[in-house]
């Protein structure tokens, strides 16, 4: 009996770890240089930027709306989460099933399915971009701006993000929210040495 569950032991300990292994034998490698490289560090700037502000709201300000017709507070963040899905989708990462990013605005008032959402929607991303081999960074891609290449997609999603990272700033400090980054330039600066 005893063998017997030490073999189920290892065997719920293997398991796991060998699916683990096949889905990261399945991603790409990261590109040690280049155009997505210089993206991905882009893309890991904003993803931090946008659940670190994300976490510091009170789950009660996720529905706060600064102005009549403007997206709420977890409304922005779903409209990024949605976005990188649409943006994968663009470049040939198909959404994953039971995925609807039309139907997250329903949960934007929920920190905790928002803040899921997020980190879910820029791990899909990441690995759409590491999809894209570096010959094909300007392969035509047709945007709502109209037309550009892969590479011209990157700069219009950088360009995404940073409009909707100043809006949620905007609506952290409209309530009182210091951007958890400016709280630590701040502390530290205040606890430099004065000469």
């Amino acid at each position: 009996m005893r063998r017997f569950a030490g073999l189920v032991w290892l065997l719920c300990f293997l398991v796991p770890v060998s699916r683990a292994q096949e889905k990261s034998a399945a991603l790409p490698a990261a590109p040690a240089s280049g155009p997505r490289l210089e993206f991905l560090d882009e893309v890991s700037f904003y993803e931090q930027r946008f659940v670190r502000l994300a976490e510091a709201i009170p789950a009660d300000k996720f529905s706060f709306r600064p102005a009549e017709g403007v997206r709420t507070v977890g409304e922005v963040y779903m409209h990024v989460a949605s976005a990188n899905y649409n943006f994968a989708k663009n470049l040939g990462t198909p959404i994953p099933a039971g995925i609807d990013p039309k139907a997250f605005a329903a949960s934007a008032g929920d920190k905790a399915k928002v803040l899921q959402a997020l980190k879910d929607s820029f791990a899909h991303f990441r690995t759409a971009v590491l999809a894209v081999k570096d010959s094909e960074l300007d392969n035509p891609q047709k945007t709502p701006r109209g037309q550009t290449t892969v590479r011209g997609l990157f700069l219009l999603i950088c360009g995404h993000y940073g409009e909707h990272l100043g809006q949620a700033i905007a609506n952290a400090r409209q309530m009182g929210i210091v951007p958890p980054w400016t709280e630590e330039r701040l502390r530290q600066e205040a606890e430099k040495p004065k000469s």
